[in-house]
């Protein structure tokens, strides 16, 4: 298999004072723990990473930038999905 025909995977870093998982960029490799290995290369040069998550771009499904005015119209309306709408305790943290 050559070079050109490897698939495609995004990767996302958890860094080490991160609660979650940031994607920081796509690279070409054989198979998912190449994938791991190369991002953990180009990614953590500096050690600065606590967990690696590969996904091949192929698999990801996303939204349609043209259709965003029906798909999220309708949580406008329901104001207790704001984060304004909720007292939260001075003890919680990381909300």
């Amino acid at each position: 298999m050559s070079n050109k025909n490897w698939p495609l995977f995004e990767i996302f870093i958890r860094s080490r004072q991160g609660l979650s998982h940031k994607h920081v960029g796509s690279l070409h490799a054989a198979d998912a723990e190449m994938a791991i290995e190369n991002a953990r290369d180009v990614y953590t040069r500096r050690q600065e990473g606590e967990s690696i998550w590969v996904v091949p771009a192929s698999e990801i499904t996303a939204s349609s930038p043209d259709k965003k005015d029906s798909m999220y119209d309708p949580a406008n309306d329901k104001i207790y999905r704001h984060p304004t709408f909720y007292d939260l305790p001075d003890e919680l943290k990381h909300m």
